[in-house]
């Protein structure tokens, strides 16, 4: 989803004034000298104002549709006196290995740096005569378009080096990542390009996807923990024996083993080290970072095989349970960006959302017409807009959120929720009617429950929280919960693409109303 930035237009004395929000603690007030003629002039004028290094797309607020966003293509579209226009950063950054460049690496320009999970990947360079051989093919090419007819062994050392390079990134690469290092390869060695195929790479596609399983396979007979525990009872019995699930979710590193030279004595010590760097009055996000990145195997193996509780966690792991830490395991796990990737599927569906309440009739209906007339008697936020469709959700999928989404005064006890395993709670102020069938959507606070705990709170709002919780559930490696079951899988299926194409009906029923 990239940098987001809002900015709320509104006519004054032949000039537009700018309410431009970049996050919740930095709101600034500029001025336009007179309504823009065209969208690109307005991306110009936002770029200057703003100082935007990269290139965005413009969405805008649209009234007649309950102010959901929609693309800005005419300048016509914005409404005459007052508009909220939002920013989106086209930016991407290149995914490196762990082993060459942490994300703590990445980190280290500023704290707040996002690290993106575009797959972007660097051809390696192969053996010395594989090179040569290249080269003097390429220089063929060039000259009069001769396609190389590589022979067996040069193909053997050319898939052998890319799976290599592609394990560093992702053990179980899908079909569109080893498209992706496909045309790469073509790219840099043009002489390798297929005649015939439509792409140019459809053989070299399929014999990387082959090779990975081989090259896996070679990992497992070696002891690699990690690809080993996919063989289940019948492939990795010493697996079995210590009650290990296979990953389900589409982890990337599910089970990473230790990096070489280190063992778990050595990373002990440098977890010990981030708990007392937690105990500091301004602990450095640098500092956590690299520390978390470090010990990311050892954490991992504790996690999946102690399967301790999630208070134990959080006295060992107190690092894990803050925000950016939340986003950046859920990068080292699953090698996707949760926080862009989520409230930007969020964007992209809530106007269609919108009119699917709006259409339901029967049960669904009425348990959805709560947030219909909430939505039709106020002018949302963008933010409540969002709280209110993510709690429609579970009605629309057949889920029960009524212990789910819970809501307490702020002078109540932590304890009225022991007996709630996972939940968020919408914390509102003595002053507000307590109403079971209402929904509060300017909370004094939002908080994650796990284990009858507050593990998270002091949360900016309703769908920051769910995200926050969604992260959580890999990072701890918990089971969805049973009640909210399609949500999540919703979730984790259509709004982010983890997993298979293949949905459950109710997944796949909601998708193709959402595409329709």
């Amino acid at each position: 989803m990239g940098t987001k930035v809002i900015f709320t237009l509104s006519r004054t004395m032949g000039s537009y004034k700018l309410r431009i929000i970049i996050n919740e603690g930095d709101i600034r007030k500029v001025s336009l000298d007179g309504k823009p003629e065209t969208v690109e002039e307005l991306k110009i004028k936002v770029k200057e104002k703003c100082k935007l290094q990269d290139d965005f797309n413009l969405m805008y607020e649209d009234p007649d549709f309950g102010y959901s966003l929609c693309n800005l293509d005419d300048i016509g579209d914005l409404p005459a006196t007052k508009a909220t226009v939002k920013v989106i950063s086209l930016v991407t950054l290149t995914l490196v290995p762990a082993s060459t460049t942490s994300i703590s690496d990445a980190s280290n320009v500023s704290d707040d740096t996002e690290i993106l999970s575009t797959y972007i990947f660097e051809i390696p360079n192969f053996s010395v005569d594989v090179e040569f051989r290249l080269r003097q093919a390429n220089l063929q090419f060039l000259r009069d378009q001769t396609y190389l007819n590589v022979p067996r062994d040069m193909k053997h050392g050319i898939l052998e080096k890319l799976a290599e390079a592609i394990y560093k990134f992702d053990a179980y690469p899908n079909e569109e990542r080893c498209h992706s290092v496909a045309l790469a390869l073509i790219s840099k060695h043009p002489c390798l390009r297929e005649p015939g195929s439509p792409d140019g790479c459809s053989g070299w596609k399929n014999s990387l996807t082959y090779k990975m399983g081989n090259y896996r396979t070679k990992l497992r007979k070696a002891g690699c923990a990690e690809v080993a525990i996919n063989r289940g009872k019948k492939g990795a019995p010493e697996m079995a024996s210590k009650g290990l699930k296979r990953p389900k979710r589409f982890e990337v590193n599910y089970l990473p083993d230790l990096p070489e030279g280190q063992n778990e004595d050595r990373l002990e010590v440098e977890r010990k080290l981030l708990v007392e760097e937690m105990k500091k009055r301004n602990p450095s996000g640098t500092v956590i970072a690299s520390k978390m990145d470090q010990t990311f195997p050892l954490r991992r193996r504790e996690i999946v095989e102690a399967e301790p509780p999630v208070k134990t966690l959080k006295e060992r792991w107190a690092a894990l349970f803050t925000e950016r830490q939340v986003f950046s395991e859920f990068n080292r796990i699953a090698t996707t960006n949760l926080e862009n990737d989520f409230f930007g599927a969020v964007d992209r569906y809530t106007p269609r959302f919108v009119p699917i309440f709006k259409s339901k009739k029967g049960s669904v209906g009425e348990k959805l017409a709560e947030i219909v007339q909430q939505i039709d008697s106020r002018v949302s936020r963008l933010q409540t807009l969002h709280a209110l469709v993510l709690q429609g959700i579970p009605v629309l999928l057949g889920d029960d959120p009524s212990n789910f989404y819970n809501t307490s005064f702020d002078s109540d006890s932590d304890e009225a929720w022991a007996q709630v395993s996972v939940g968020l709670l919408t914390i509102i102020s003595e002053d507000e009617p307590l109403s079971p069938n209402h929904l509060h959507l300017d909370p004094v606070s939002t908080a994650i429950i796990l284990e009858g705990g507050i593990v998270m709170d002091n949360l900016q709002n309703l769908p920051q929280a769910l995200c926050l919780l969604f992260g959580l559930s890999y990072a701890l490696h918990l089971d969805y919960p049973k009640a909210m079951k399609n949500t999540f899988n919703f979730i984790q299926r259509v709004m982010l693409g983890l997993g298979e194409n293949k949905l459950p009906s109710k997944l796949q029923t909601l998708k193709n109303l959402l595409l329709s």
